[in-house]
């Protein structure tokens, strides 16, 4: 999947500035999309010299002019084109599972410390994620929202980014136990086990 395509899927929202993009992308992409300000700036202007989104200029006085973007029919069509290819699969391609496979061979303490690292970090996520869904959701219960909401998308892909968290703290806190529990052994704690 390109960055084109994750740009196009939010300005179905409506028109927006890079810096809102950004900052959007931030709170409802990332749960499976990552890229730098840089990087978006650079293919809003890619997208704009192929016609995919138009850009306005509304000025401002004490701040420098903002250019607003929004999708064209164009885009749209791109977009469109987009939802009816079948998905490439995906792969896990992950540091740190290649640090857990070798745990043999490294620093037990290092690769313990990477694993609550990141267990630390599913779990802010994950609170973010479910602050955001709150949010989405309002006063609706789900099943009223999924049903009635007229883009569903956006709460479909942060459930699929909280399930990802919610699992990223439960096999990390299996690798944690797994490896305490051999380092006792090791250790001659476990005498009996």
């Amino acid at each position: 999947m390109a960055l084109r395509n994750a740009i196009l899927a939010m300005l179905l929202e409506g028109e927006s500035s890079g810096y809102d993009l950004a900052k959007s992308f931030n709170a409802s992409v990332a749960n499976f999309w990552t890229a730098t300000p840089q990087q978006l700036y650079r293919e809003l202007d890619k997208m704009e010299t192929r016609g995919l989104v138009t850009a306005r200029v509304v000025e401002q006085e004490r701040r420098p002019n903002k250019r607003l973007f929004s999708l064209t029919d164009a885009g749209a069509a791109e977009l469109a084109d987009f939802t009816t290819r079948a998905p490439k699969p995906t792969a896990i391609r992950d540091e740190l599972l290649v640090q857990v496979q070798a745990a043999e061979a490294g620093d037990d303490e290092a690769i313990r410390r990477a694993v609550a690292d990141r267990m630390a970090t599913a779990e802010t996520k994950l609170k973010r994620f479910e602050r955001l869904r709150d949010r989405l959701l309002g006063e609706a219960v789900e099943a009223e929202f999924l049903a009635t909401s007229p883009r569903v998308g956006p709460y479909l892909t942060l459930a699929r980014g909280i399930a990802f968290e919610q699992e990223n703290l439960r096999w990390c806190g299996q690798v944690l136990d797994v490896l305490a529990h051999r380092a006792t052994v090791r250790s001659g704690g476990d005498r009996h086990g």
